[in-house]
């Protein structure tokens, strides 16, 4: 079973991606900020980290960044699911190193796809 890190701020989304996640088989770690997320990649090493980009403290994009950063976290497949739904803001997602873009409302569909797409 694949364990998944979801980085969340808004309960209501937490707890919905968290359930569709468990639904699908996986196993769910979860964080309410950036920084908690930091510490648990670090220490659970997941298999791969689902974040919002737009949080408080530490934007997804930076915590995107210091992931691909360090040797411990480098390689673990990240997507972002964010409300921004800008072209620019999929092209800046990638750029920053996450391997999927989904933007908000999403399906449970669309949400396992994605990751079953970048989990190896």
């Amino acid at each position: 079973m694949a364990t998944v890190l979801v980085v969340e701020d808004t309960p209501s989304q937490l707890e919905l991606m968290s359930i569709f996640l468990e639904e699908a088989g996986y196993r769910v770690l979860r964080a309410t900020n950036a920084k908690d997320g930091l510490e648990k990649a670090l220490l659970y090493q997941p298999d791969a980290i689902i974040t919002d980009v737009v949080m408080p403290g530490m934007s997804g994009f930076e915590f995107c960044r210091k992931l691909k950063r360090d040797f411990n976290t480098k390689k673990i497949p990240l997507i972002f699911c964010s409300s921004k739904n800008k072209d620019i803001d999929r092209i800046w997602g990638i750029r920053q190193g996450a391997d999927f873009y989904l933007t908000k409302p999403f399906t449970k569909q669309q949400l396992v796809g994605a990751l079953k797409l970048i989990i190896i």
